[in-house]
């Protein structure tokens, strides 16, 4: 699936923008994880690409199609669940699927036939003929990726679709993501920056209406200036370190280069000190992108027991 944005720009009034000359190039079967901070313009850019918003200016064609003048041909190979998207109370599961895909022209018989496979592929097959309304959370959320996953559309639009759930039922949905996104194309915003880490063949970071970079993960850590994290169970030691220290709850965190975590390792060994080291997570680079982090993270005070060098 190809997506091409040129300079998409949107304001919603005559100062703010929501976007602003946002442009990238993606051609894959995968998953597209977008992040950012509340009011970053995730969302405004996957209204814009699933034809539910023009833009104020720009261009944006999938697979060749123009999303703005050719939305009815755009619409026919997406599919999409909107972040403030419920699924109707008074529905069943095999209602709510096989509805949607008669909509997108099934006939009854295919549309029920599709509707309880793709329910039975997320465990609701015991489920299928409640009412929406007696369902847990996470039940909700999977009717709604029922619906697009048994579209068979080769793109999908998921906006924040774990929002809500537990964690558990966060990981369950995740590891159908995982096989769904084998032959399609699905396009995820989320503030879960572990969800973004895991899920993402590509991440693109959003700050402020910019688009910050669009990159796998091992490629945004290559433009990290301190790509590795030592975390030290002991608060006391001293030592000149290159790179970033910070005082986390139970002992210090260094973010440095390869060339200084060589040093400080033997050190730590001789004086027998516990410590563990690890690429940077997902988490540091959108710190370090965004300078004030997201909502919900943990942002880490400098500590001032070191010397930075």
């Amino acid at each position: 699936m190809h997506i091409q944005v040129n300079d998409i720009s949107k304001k919603y009034d005559t100062k703010v923008f929501a976007l602003k000359n946002i442009s990238f190039d993606v051609n894959l079967s995968g998953i597209l994880a977008i992040i950012g901070k509340n009011g970053a313009g995730k969302t405004t850019l996957v209204r814009i690409l699933s034809t539910q918003l023009l833009p104020t200016s720009g261009l944006a064609f999938i697979d060749g199609y123009d999303v703005i003048k050719e939305p009815q041909r755009v619409r026919e190979i997406i599919a999409a669940v909107p972040q403030e998207a419920r699924a109707i109370p008074w529905l069943t599961p095999i209602q709510t699927v096989s509805s949607y895909l008669m909509w997108r022209g099934l006939s009854y018989r295919e549309a029920r036939e599709k509707g309880r496979e793709a329910l039975r592929i997320l465990g609701l097959e015991k489920v299928e003929n409640e009412k929406n309304r007696k369902l847990s959370g996470g039940q909700k959320r999977k009717v709604l990726v029922a619906t697009v996953l048994a579209s068979e559309a080769p793109l999908i639009f998921l906006d924040e679709p774990t929002t809500g759930l537990d964690y558990l039922s966060r990981k369950e949905l995740w590891e159908l993501l995982m096989e769904m996104k084998k032959n399609r194309l699905i396009i995820l915003t989320t503030h879960y920056l572990e969800e973004a880490e895991i899920l993402g063949d590509l991440i693109g970071i959003l700050d402020k209406g910019k688009l910050l970079d669009l990159s796998d993960i091992q490629s945004l850590r290559s433009k990290m200036e301190y790509p590795y994290s030592i975390k030290i169970y002991d608060r006391d030691i001293k030592m000149v370190v290159n790179g970033i220290v910070k005082d986390v709850s139970d002992g210090l965190q260094i973010f440095t280069n390869e060339k200084n975590v060589y040093e400080i390792i033997p050190k730590l060994l001789e004086k027998k000190i516990k410590f563990s080291v690890q690429e940077v997570s997902l988490s540091n680079i959108f710190e370090f992108f965004v300078e004030e982090g997201v909502q919900d993270e943990e942002v880490l005070e400098p500590n001032n027991g070191f010397n930075s060098g």
